[in-house]
């Protein structure tokens, strides 16, 4: 249950003297009640494993925690870290900080099988995150659900279905072996300071993967068709291996473009490719 003694977070932050880099893309979210609904977002949480990316000063860190996570976190403003001790002091054994950058920290080091991944994203990494996170030949992965906040047109592109402005390789990705859905929009408002755009979490749980098919193949099949994305597909992919004879043979028109191609459409071509690798 919540600390009904706890310090305000607003206070902590002033206490410490801390504001929002915009190098490191931080926004802090002070807002109790919306931090725990996020945290509610996974399911029941108590004596599970969450890892936080960027908990900055700590207010959904605080929410997990009062959820009944044990907490791994990464922050790599060290100025967040004394707030951030305070907390593991007030609460021993839920809560474990590592002083580093996220993109260099590996999944199996933080985070048992099966655990979750909740965080409010720092802008500048969240995407790259997001795509090594939905990496991978191993499946299902190591996290039971990932519970990420982002710009609002990026959760748009984590979700958005086929022949949309939105749909791109990163909806690819995020559907092929997994079900993604926009859990919550977060008004600018609600962050201090407030970002120029509004932003949504994204609740992402995966599914059983399609046989026959790479995560490598999803991969690069992805990077080159919406690498160039107005050009038809005879142009896009001809130079990937293997591309255009899975297209023929799939049976589908190489004058269409990527943002046509359904997601299974994708993963059947990745498959031909493996096919005949």
């Amino acid at each position: 249950m919540p600390d009904q003694q706890r310090e305000p977070l607003r206070a902590v932050i002033a206490r410490h003297g801390l504001s929002a880099s915009k190098a490191l893309g931080q926004n802090f979210l002070l807002d109790a009640q919306l931090l725990s609904r996020i945290a509610r977002i996974p399911g029941d949480l108590k004596g599970q494993s969450v890892f936080e990316v960027g908990p900055g000063p700590g207010g959904l860190t605080r929410a997990l925690i009062d959820a009944g996570a044990n907490v791994t976190a990464v922050e790599r403003d060290r100025r967040c870290l004394p707030a951030l001790a305070e907390l593991d002091e007030a609460h021993p054994g839920q809560l474990r900080v590592i002083e580093g950058d996220a993109l260099a920290v590996r999944l199996d080091d933080v985070l048992p099988p099966g655990g979750h991944i909740v965080a409010n994203l720092p802008y500048n990494v969240g995407t790259a995150l997001l795509v090594d996170w939905l990496s991978g030949e191993a499946w299902p992965p190591r996290w039971a659900s990932l519970t990420l906040m982002f710009q609002a047109e990026v959760a748009a592109r984590i979700v958005a279905a086929p022949d949309t402005s939105a749909y791109g390789r990163l909806s690819v990705l995020a559907q092929w072996r997994s079900v993604a859905k926009v859990a919550m929009n977060v008004h600018r408002s609600a962050f201090t300071p407030p970002p120029k755009v509004m932003s949504a979490v994204v609740h992402i749980t995966p599914v059983e993967a399609p046989p026959g098919v790479r995560s490598a193949t999803i991969q690069s099949l992805t990077a080159a068709a919406f690498g160039q994305r107005r050009k038809m597909l005879r142009a896009s992919l001809k130079s990937l291996p293997r591309a255009l004879a899975a297209l023929e043979t799939t049976g589908i028109d190489t004058t269409r473009r990527a943002e046509t191609l359904s997601v299974d459409e994708f993963v059947a071509v990745a498959r031909e490719m493996d096919l005949n690798a």
